[in-house]
């Protein structure tokens, strides 16, 4: 295998400043000014790996190449952020999300609501691969729902998250799940099979916890949930056409999924027919559409919670995310090119001599680059490569590693308010961090099955369950490709 020369990579002492003080910066602006606006803090933080760049040799010009890079790379999920911002805001006013919400309140139990919302959520992200998409559109019908059983808003987004982020996890037209088998070197398939076996009993566990906290939630205040309920679908029948027939543009989009269409364009036929359904349906003009696709849909029905849950959607609202998603890019971006990640990542790797510590130490990188990089992509790329020669090197299947940085990389990405993921899923369901609801914070450690999977799949490798190793024809692959397997000397048992 023919290597060409080493860059010069910044020592761990130097790779860690533009690191911790943005970070320092970014804990400043959130913790001690009370503001949740981190674009500022990761502007700085591009100005400081720039610093450190020019210090190590690296042109402003390499480093602007490598910020503009990464953000080319996630171009994609910008333009689906954008067509879920035209989705949110149409499906509204076509009255599909009214819709969602009127039937689910009239055929859900309250109890099992949350596990409920869960599972549609899962089923709906694994056909449609995207969790953004999911969250946008069914889960802000389900966040609807939860309003109007008394459920509080960080529970229902807890189980809106967990659903749609594992749902994306498993989908073979889910971007990252196709990503981490790429950098991995495996099949996209064999990659789902081995996220099984903590992806069923993390869901099951969550399940069991929605369950009961459903339960415990509802008993006791049934006739203060049907009021609501009462008042919610007066509202929604006195502004809207409630009719089976508004949810013609769910069910162009899942046929697209069944017929495995790219998301982006499912979603945009999507936007174009609730639009037609709008005009058809509510009396909507043509003028009406573009507005609810461009600012969202407003409307005063003199119900406060129909009001505040419905006057949402459209490609402005959606511009806060993406600009922090642009900032947050660019600087994982400039750490990347740097070699600040690359640094800090093969630091821990010389450390590592037992599976275990290795598989740890894979789910906690990718987490770790989740929350200063702020870009579930990069969490997956640049730990998936800089591990992969050391779990050959230990005789493991890099099945175990596409798994590992699926895990601390999807599922930890909406968990990370200032990440692609959590800045979508903060917005798109109305959760008031911007505005200072703190509180609203809770909706992390209540997605359950997003932080029970990394824990399982730590967990197996210590213990050596479901942990395969390589194959011999696996090593055979290795060794045709070219592949690089680190030396490594094995210490004792994990």
């Amino acid at each position: 295998m023919t290597e060409t020369a080493p860059r010069r990579l910044p020592s761990l002492g130097l790779a860690l400043i533009p690191v911790v003080l943005t970070l320092l910066i970014l804990g400043l602006q959130i913790f001690y000014y009370g503001d949740f606006a981190p674009h500022i803090p990761l502007a700085i933080g591009i100005a400081l790996t720039g610093l450190l760049g020019n210090h190590l040799g690296i042109s402003w010009a390499d480093v602007r190449e490598g910020i503009f890079h990464v953000i080319h790379v996630s171009m994609p999920s910008l333009a689906i952020l954008m067509v879920v911002g035209m989705l949110i805001g149409i499906w509204i006013g076509a009255g599909t999300v009214p819709t969602l919400i009127y039937y689910g309140l009239n055929i859900l139990s309250p109890q099992i609501f949350l596990a409920a919302a869960m599972m549609i959520c899962a089923v709906i992200s694994v056909s449609l691969g995207t969790s953004w998409g999911t969250v946008g559109t069914v889960g802000l019908a389900l966040v609807g729902i939860g309003a109007g059983f008394g459920i509080p808003l960080v529970w229902t987004a807890g189980a809106v998250v967990s659903g749609a982020f594992f749902g994306d996890k498993l989908s073979p037209l889910s971007d990252t799940t196709n990503l981490a088998p790429a950098v991995t070197g495996i099949t996209v398939f064999d990659h789902i099979k081995n996220m099984l076996p903590t992806t069923i009993p993390a869901m099951l566990i969550a399940l069991a916890i929605y369950v009961v906290a459903g339960f415990n939630m509802v008993q006791g205040e049934q006739q203060v949930s049907f009021e609501s309920i009462e008042n919610i679908t007066g509202a929604l029948q006195a502004n809207f056409v409630i009719s089976p027939l508004t949810l013609l543009p769910v069910l162009v989009v899942l046929a697209m999924a069944l017929l495995k269409k790219p998301p982006l364009p499912s979603l945009f036929l999507g936007a174009v027919v609730g639009g037609i359904v709008a005009m058809a349906l509510q009396g909507a003009g043509l003028h009406d559409v573009f507005e609810y696709a461009q600012n969202g849909f407003a409307i005063e029905s003199g119900n406060a919670e129909i009001d505040s849950l419905l006057n949402r959607g459209g490609i402005q609202s959606m511009m806060w995310t993406i600009s922090l998603m642009l900032l947050a890019l660019g600087f994982g971006g400039a750490l990347e090119r740097t070699g600040v990640l690359e640094s800090i990542i093969n630091s821990i790797v010389r450390r590592i001599k037992r599976f275990g510590a290795l598989q740890a130490s894979a789910v906690g990188t990718a987490f770790a680059t989740n929350v200063v990089a702020g870009d579930p992509y990069l969490s997956i790329a640049l730990p998936g490569r800089m591990f992969a020669p050391v779990y050959r090197g230990l005789g493991y299947s890099t099945k175990n590693l596409a798994r590992a940085v699926e895990e601390g990389g999807t599922l930890m990405s909406p968990l990370i308010p200032w990440n692609a993921g959590g800045a979508f899923v903060i917005t798109a369901l109305g959760l008031g961090i911007m505005d200072g609801r703190m509180e609203d914070l809770m909706y992390i450690p209540l997605s359950f099955a997003c932080w029970i999977s990394p824990l399982l799949s730590i967990l197996y490798g210590f213990t050596g369950l479901f942990s395969p190793k390589a194959t011999a024809a696996e090593q055979a692959q290795w060794a045709e490709q070219g592949e690089y397997v680190k030396d490594v000397e094995l210490g004792q048992p994990a």
